[in-house]
């Protein structure tokens, strides 16, 4: 449980996927099985008030679950506590209950109801199916109608009735299961099954805890699709590592570091030292900087944060919620290490401010605009006053879909990536945005602009196929196999 609250910060991917992370929610609701029955069931306004109040923490979870939200997090305790709540309700059976009047007072007279028993019934199945089912409707099709979900819902729910008569409750039936469920009991002295609610199985408290299962079966099966060798060079770009693989890993800070911790390439007695100075769209330039800087007799040495600029502007961080204070702490430490390796260069990119203004009004992206230009001009003037040179990669395009699931789609239907996937370059490219950032750099001495923009983009589309490699790993992050492409026009730009 802790491990998973710590990641869901540090490596929220790990904390959502990685089961063995997520165990503790199943274990809670058998921690039920061990408190004792005499405990509640002759005390029908408390198993009451359990019921009730597990059904509302459910309910709360569902309704502030949305995308902006850290999960597992603790919230998840809410839905997982619910359930709990919800299975120690109904503990002394249905017999003691409808005597008691129990159901006049608790849910379990609407919990009883038939057709939620028969979700309770293939509650399981059904949990485990919608997952696959929704990644697959997703490769099918860009954007979900709202009948397209709904048609989604119902075949999960088909193929849970299928799977549940013919694997689930044979496999439940069969005889090394009753083995087990006689010999269980005797290894918990005084333990009882628990028969709250006959077929009552409460999943939503669980959520997508098997979806690392789901996408393993997707992505193992798309893996063995028959498919043209006009498609095999595309598929390969699918599957390259991405651009961390190429850079070790821990030299891309994470939220909570504040103390720059720099990574070094290429030969210590270099005669020439470059720094790569910035976020993830810093790092996705590593692949080619470093060869680059192989051919040239020159090491690179990175100072790289997750989500955080190398422009001296304070961020709110998404993801933990709050200001991104340990980023202003860390910039401010990696300026000055950098300034006292007195570098050849500073190479600086970053995710541009345009990408999260798009949506303002056209007053509030004007002040944002001018806020970033301080910042980067703030950042750029202390490199300069301490004599060294920088230059500034302008950002990458940010494209209108998930680059890889766009074309993965094309592949399914063996088809070569259609101009669906593209967007067009007035939309992808932010050359306003590109526009006030090169007034910034041309306004500060020792300082250039790099623009490869024409790499990705034609005069009116940018492209996420080319040459048949994959140019991008999501919306806006270069894939490792075309970044190593960009070595030549790197080393043009900056040697």
């Amino acid at each position: 449980f802790a491990a998973c609250q710590w990641l869901t910060s540090a490596a929220p991917a790990w904390a959502f996927y990685f089961s063995p992370l997520r165990a503790w929610e199943f274990a809670a609701g058998g921690l039920a099985t061990l408190v004792p029955m005499a405990l509640l069931q002759h005390r029908i306004w408390l198993r009451a008030a359990l019921g009730w109040l597990g059904l509302a923490l459910i309910a709360t979870a569902y309704l502030l679950l949305s995308e902006d939200l850290p999960f597992p997090g603790w919230y998840s305790l809410l839905p997982v506590a619910g359930t709990v709540l919800v299975l120690l309700s109904g503990i002394g059976g249905p017999q003691t209950n409808r005597r008691t009047g129990w159901q006049a007072l608790g849910p379990a007279a609407a919990l009883s109801l038939p057709p939620l028993q028969w979700i309770g019934t293939l509650s399981y199945s059904l949990y485990l199916w919608h997952w696959p089912v929704i990644v697959y409707a997703g490769m099918l099709a860009p954007e979900l109608s709202v009948p397209q979900r709904l048609g989604c819902g119902v075949l999960a729910l088909a193929l849970s009735v299928l799977t549940y008569h013919l694997i689930e409750d044979p496999a439940r039936r069969g005889a090394w299961m009753a083995v087990g469920a006689r010999a269980f009991p005797k290894a918990i002295p005084g333990a009882k099954p628990l028969r709250a609610f006959p077929g009552l199985v409460l999943v939503p408290a669980l959520m997508l805890t098997g979806t690392g299962v789901a996408v393993a079966y997707a992505n193992a099966h798309l893996a063995t699709r028959n498919i043209g060798p006009e498609q095999r060079g595309i598929e390969q770009a699918v599957e390259r590592p991405s651009i961390a693989r190429a850079v070790d890993k821990n030299c891309l800070a994470d939220f909570q570091t504040v103390t720059p911790k720099p990574c070094m390439f290429g030969p210590a007695d270099a005669t020439r030292t470059i720094v790569l100075f910035g976020d993830s769209h810093a790092d996705q330039w590593s692949t080619p900087l470093i060869e680059a800087a192989r051919r040239n007799d020159t090491k690179i040495i990175t100072y790289l944060k997750s989500s955080c600029r190398a422009s001296r502007l304070s961020t709110f961080n998404t993801v933990l919620k709050r200001d991104y204070t340990e980023c202003d702490a860390w910039r401010e430490q990696a300026i000055s290490e950098i300034i006292r390796h007195k570098p050849r260069l500073v190479v600086i990119s970053e995710f541009s401010i345009g990408n999260l203004i798009r949506d303002l009004p056209a007053a509030e992206r004007t002040a944002e605009v001018a806020r970033w230009q301080a910042g980067l001009r703030s950042t750029l003037q202390a490199f300069s006053r301490a004599g060294v040179e920088t230059a500034v990669i302008r950002d990458t395009p940010i494209n209108a879909s998930f680059a890889g699931s766009c074309v993965a789609r094309t592949l399914w239907w063996r088809e070569a990536p259609s101009p669906h996937c593209d967007t067009p370059r007035a939309e992808a490219a932010n050359d306003s945005t590109a526009a006030a950032e090169r007034a910034v750099v041309t306004s500060v001495p020792d300082t250039r602009y790099i623009d490869l923009t024409n790499q990705f983009c034609g005069p009116t589309t940018c492209h996420v196929v080319i040459s048949g490699k994959l140019a991008f790993r999501d919306r806006h992050h270069l894939a490792t196999g075309f970044a190593e492409t960009l070595a030549g026009p790197l080393e043009r730009a900056l040697f």
